[in-house]
């Protein structure tokens, strides 16, 4: 299996289209083409960790956060980052970034806290707009159900908790050939008036290709008439953060226990309390400080997120707690679920999480 095999399987999971725009995902360092060895995962990607898949053998390192957030001009080893790219090149290892594009998944960073921590009903916290679009196309009524089971088939009409949706119209349909024109129904040359449908169907931006394709394909018409439209919905399925519930109201002090022991942490820093028990819950791994009025708006009780500066604490205005629990501690179980997900879509295959704890920041 070369390595661009396993760039796919995880861009099927967290396309990199859906990650942030300052963002560096996908493949940083090394030759998709190459048969992949092994992979490591890890939440970031440092010279110790290459040195364990050195070890190890593995030349495809999957990293959550990126190596590289911005341009390098020249590679002199001169300080972390170029010290690790050269390592890696040296050793013929890629790495791979996952970032934002997991972030933003349904099921990704944040629905891992959630897990973590007991949530319930969950549902993402900021869902994303800009991030759908809808297919308009027009076929023959007895071709209908064929071109919409073929469009199904590749990830359209999905939306939310609900597959295989699109919606129809009856119309009649008129064109007219020139002498070269080879058409479905009718005669060149010819005006022709025929019973047709409009289909209508949703699908993720991500596919828009995979779409098309299928569309080329499968549509009876040598020329097809088509739209796509980009929409403003909010996507529920894409977008920062998580909101759920606890299975039962704690008190301030007794929620701040059950995170400390599910996140396995020693030290919170948190606003004032404000004399409310804690049920619905708003969760957003790494930097958060922009989630905390979207959490207020959503009436949560809490907030548990990282990197919040002084003056963040003061925007809880008596209506919510606010917890930073540290960047790496935030986003501490997800190479525990990439390397799940790799090992359920890759069976039987060396994959390895990283034993080189990567949190720059220590207590005392």
């Amino acid at each position: 299996m070369k390595i661009q095999e396993v760039i796919r399987i995880l861009e099927e999971w967290a396309p990199s289209a859906y990650a942030e725009e300052y963002d560096n995902v996908g493949l940083i360092v090394g030759d998709n083409q190459k048969q992949c060895t092994g992979i490591l995962v890890t939440i970031d990607s440092l010279e110790d960790v290459v040195d364990e898949a050195i070890t190890k053998k593995y030349n495809l390192i999957v990293s959550f956060h990126p190596i590289i957030f911005s341009g390098i001009k020249k590679l002199t080893g001169e300080n972390y980052v170029q010290k690790t790219i050269i390592k890696a090149i040296k050793n013929d290892i890629a790495i791979y970034a996952i970032h934002t594009a997991l972030d933003k998944h349904r099921y990704g960073v944040n629905y891992k806290i959630s897990e973590v921590i007991g949530l319930n009903k969950t549902q993402i916290l900021i869902p994303e707009k800009n991030t759908l679009k809808k297919l308009i196309t027009y076929v023959p009524g007895n071709e209908a159900e064929a071109l919409i089971k073929k469009l199904h088939g590749v990830g359209g009409g999905k939306i939310g908790n609900y597959e295989d949706c699109s919606f129809k119209i009856d119309g009649i349909g008129a064109y007219k050939g020139n002498e070269i024109s080879n058409p479905y129904i009718g005669k060149k040359s010819k005006k022709q008036n025929i019973n047709e449908v409009q289909v209508n169907m949703l699908f993720p931006k991500h596919l828009e290709n995979k779409i098309l394709e299928t569309l080329f394909t499968y549509h009876p018409y040598e020329e097809i008439s088509f739209e796509i439209i980009n929409m403003e919905n909010y996507n529920q399925d894409i977008g920062f953060g998580m909101i759920g519930f606890l299975e039962k109201p704690l008190s301030e002090n007794d929620f701040i226990k059950k995170i400390k022991s599910k996140m396995n942490i020693s030290f919170v820093k948190h606003s004032r309390f404000i004399n409310k028990k804690i049920h619905k819950v708003a969760v957003l791994g790494g930097s958060g400080s922009f989630a905390i009025m979207p959490s207020i708006k959503q009436s949560a009780d809490a907030l548990v997120t990282s990197d919040l500066k002084y003056h963040d604490f003061f925007k809880a205005e008596k209506e919510i707690l606010l917890l930073d629990i540290g960047h790496y501690e935030s986003e501490q179980y997800t190479k525990i679920l990439i390397m799940e997900y790799l090992n359920e879509k890759i069976p039987n295959f060396g994959i390895a999480l990283a034993k080189t704890t990567t949190n720059p920041v220590k207590y005392k």
